[in-house]
């Protein structure tokens, strides 16, 4: 069985070294340059990955559906994503792996289990939020929605390269299209680890997300039609 983990990254030369270190005592390993400014790409490459690079930053949506069609391309059988910045610890890789015969989409989970430590309470309130209304549409009974720790299988793979978002919508986009195609869902808990860097949300991002949110609602209700 071929299995690949594609690291998405934008400006992650501080974490990107340990994060392929980590991940090819496993997989092998994928890293997706969304149009870095700094050294990411080159560090990701010295380190042992295949890279692929954006010319521009496109937004992580982009970075994994570029990884999912090359995985794809390649005959990969399962995909592991890992984002790049070093919150994930690829020492889970193989627990996550563990059972996914059965499993079409595998998220890791910070709240199942027990409570995250150390996570900002802006994204513990954000992501509580989304996450209530992502079951709501779907019908799965997931804590985390917005975790970026996942494994895909080669079967549900193709559903999610057609996605349109490319920027942090597509995380909860794949999990609307992982319910209008029967996919099996399932999570396994994770613990990640949070730097110190600001988050910076922009007006226009929110109005962005605003509007997914009501896209939701509005497929909700057509559903029941």
């Amino acid at each position: 069985m071929r299995i690949i983990t594609i690291v998405p990254a934008y400006n992650e030369e501080k974490a990107i070294t340990n994060v392929v270190d980590g991940a090819k005592k496993h997989t092998d390993v994928l890293v997706v340059d969304d149009g870095s400014l700094d050294e990411t790409a080159t560090l990701a490459k010295n380190a042992g990955a295949k890279v692929l690079k954006h010319a521009k930053n496109m937004g992580k949506g982009a970075a994994i559906k570029t990884g999912l069609k090359y995985a794809i391309e390649e005959d990969y059988d399962i995909m592991v994503l890992v984002d790049g910045d070093g919150q994930h610890d690829p020492q889970c890789i193989p627990l996550l792996l563990d059972g996914m015969e059965s499993v079409d989409l595998l998220i890791g989970s910070r709240f199942l289990d027990m409570a995250p430590q150390n996570m900002p309470l802006h994204r513990r309130f954000s992501n509580g939020i989304t996450t209530r209304l992502i079951r709501f549409v779907t019908g799965y009974h997931i804590t985390d929605s917005q975790c970026g720790f996942r494994v895909i299988s080669k079967k549900a793979a193709p559903l999610f390269t057609g996605i349109s978002y490319n920027d942090y919508v597509y995380e909860s986009e794949v999990l609307c299209k992982a319910s209008e195609n029967d996919l099996v869902v399932a999570e396994k808990p994770i613990q990640c680890v949070y730097g110190t860097e600001k988050s910076y949300v922009r007006a226009r991002h929110v109005v962005h997300y605003l509007m997914f949110t009501l896209k939701l609602l509005v497929r909700k209700l057509l559903r029941r039609i």
